[in-house]
C-alpha cells in the first residue's frame, strides 16, 4: 500500500479529528487576510487622501467621529449653515476658499449613492453683505505669512475632484462622479432622477479611487430642500492658506465657532493611521494565535492519532515499514490539513474583507496574491512542523511492545 492510498485511508477513517484542525487553521488565516487586506487598502486611502486635500481644514459637529474625513461627513450630526457667513464675516488670515456640505445616502436606480451637496462659490460673491471680503476679490490678501501665496484655481466643473469647490452649480443640476456614471449610464447633458427631482448632469468627475466616485454633487439648497432637513450641513471644508491652516486659522476657528470641531487634514490623517497601526497590531496578535492554536491543535490531533494507531503502526513496521515511511504519512496528513485550511482560509478571508471592507474602513478591497501567499505558507508551515514531534514519536515505536498492548 503506498503512502498516498495510507494516508487518504486515515482521512477518510477519521474524518472529525482533521477536520477539527483544519478548521482552527482556516479561521485563523480568515482573520489574519480579512484584516491585512482591510489595512492595507485603508493605508492607501488615507495616503490618497492625504495628497488630494491638503493642508485643508474641517469644520464638523462637535461630537463627530474621527474615523477619517469620508466616514465623518455622513453622520446624521450638522452644523447650521450659517456658520459658513460667521467664518467669511471674521475674515481670518489663511482662509482662501470655503466648501460646506451636506451628505445623505440614497439609492439612484438600484445602486446606493451618497447625495452631497455643495455651495457653489458664486453663490458667496452674490451676497451683497461678503462683496468687500478679501476672499471673494480674487487677489488673496489672507495669508499672513510671506511665503504663502494665492493658489490658482480650475474653474471647470470637473475641477472639484482636485480642488474640493466648485465656481458655477445651479439648482437643477449635478456633478456626478465615475462609478454613478457608469452604472446609471449616464453622460453631460443627461438628466438623472434623484429623490424624485430631475437633475441635469454638469460634469462626470475623474475617476479618483475615494468614495467620491459614487457620489452625486447637488446644490446645497436642493438637497436640503429634497430631504427637508432646513439649513444646515454635516461638514465645511475650509481651503487653508499654505502655513497658516496649521498654525493660527485652526485656534481662531475654534474660538469663533465654540459648538463645533475644527480639526487638520493631519489631525484626522493621524487618527486613521493610528486605526491601521491598531489593526496592523491585531493582524500580528491573530498571527500568534494562528501559530498557538492552530499549531497546538494540529499536533494534539495527530498526538491522538498516534496513540490510537499504535498497534497499527507496529503493524506496518513488522511489515517493513521504515521509521521515514511512518514519519512521511503523519506528515503529510499534517500537510493536507494545512493547505486546505490554508486554501479555504484564503477564500473565506477575501471575501470578507470584500463585504466588511466598505463597512469597516470605507475602502474597496481588491485582492493581494502576496499576502494570500504569505498567509497560506505560514499556515501550511505551522501545520507540519507542529506534526513534526508526534510523527517522529510515531516512527521511534518499537513494532513487539505495540503488539504487547491489549
Amino acid at each position: 500500500m503506498s503512502l498516498k492510498s495510507l494516508v487518504w485511508r486515515e482521512l477518510r477513517e477519521r474524518p472529525m479529528a482533521m477536520l477539527t484542525s483544519t478548521l482552527a487553521i482556516l479561521l485563523g488565516v480568515t482573520a489574519l487576510v480579512a484584516i491585512r487586506h482591510v489595512t492595507e487598502f485603508s493605508e492607501r486611502e488615507v495616503g490618497q487622501q492625504l495628497q488630494s486635500l491638503g493642508a485643508n481644514v474641517l469644520v464638523l459637529p462637535a461630537r463627530s467621529s474621527l474615523q477619517d474625513y469620508y466616514s465623518a461627513d455622513l453622520t446624521d450630526r450638522t452644523l447650521p449653515e450659517s456658520h459658513v457667513s460667521t467664518i467669511l464675516l471674521a475674515g481670518l488670515p489663511g482662509v482662501e476658499r470655503l466648501s460646506p456640505r451636506l451628505c445623505v445616502s440614497t439609492e439612484l436606480g438600484d445602486h446606493g449613492i451618497t447625495l452631497t451637496g455643495i455651495l457653489p462659490q458664486a453663490e458667496f460673491q452674490a451676497r451683497s453683505a461678503w462683496q468687500s471680503i478679501s476672499l471673494l476679490s480674487g487677489v488673496d490678501t489672507g495669508c499672513s505669512r510671506a511665503a504663502c501665496g494665492p493658489k490658482t484655481y480650475d474653474t471647470a466643473p470637473k475641477a472639484l475632484a482636485t480642488q474640493r469647490t466648485v465656481d458655477q452649480l445651479a439648482g437643477n443640476e449635478a456633478i456626478v462622479g465615475a462609478d454613478v456614471a457608469q452604472f446609471a449610464g449616464v453622460e453631460e447633458g443627461q438628466k438623472i432622477d434623484v429623490l424624485g427631482e430631475k437633475l441635469t448632469v454638469l460634469a462626470v468627475l475623474p475617476r479618483t479611487g475615494t468614495i467620491d466616485d459614487s457620489r452625486v454633487f447637488a446644490h446645497l439648497h436642493t438637497v436640503q430642500r429634497l430631504t427637508g432637513s432646513g439649513e444646515v450641513v454635516n461638514a465645511i471644508e475650509v481651503i487653508g492658506c499654505c502655513e497658516d491652516a496649521a498654525g493660527d486659522l485652526v485656534p481662531s476657528l475654534s474660538e469663533l465657532l465654540p459648538d463645533a470641531k475644527v480639526v487638520t487634514i493631519s489631525q484626522v490623517v493621524s487618527t486613521q493611521v493610528g486605526v491601521n497601526r491598531l489593526m496592523s497590531r491585531v493582524s500580528l496578535l491573530v498571527l500568534s494565535i494562528l501559530v498557538i492554536v492552530g499549531g497546538a491543535s494540529v499536533a494534539s490531533t495527530v498526538s491522538a492519532n498516534v496513540r490510537e494507531r499504535r498497534r497499527e503502526i507496529g503493524t506496518l513496521m513488522a511489515l517493513g515499514a521504515t521509521p521515514g515511511l511512518v514519519t512521511r504519512m503523519f506528515l503529510l496528513k499534517a500537510f493536507l490539513v494545512g493547505t486546505v485550511g490554508a486554501i479555504g482560509g484564503c477564500a473565506l478571508g477575501l471575501v470578507t474583507a470584500h463585504l466588511f471592507g466598505s463597512q469597516w474602513a470605507g475602502v474597496t478591497v481588491t485582492p493581494l496574491p502576496e499576502l494570500m501567499a504569505a498567509a497560506a505558507g505560514a499556515a501550511i508551515a505551522v501545520s507540519t512542523l507542529a506534526a513534526l514531534w508526534p510523527a517522529c514519536s510515531a516512527a521511534r515505536l518499537d513494532p513487539c511492545s505495540c503488539f504487547q498492548e491489549v
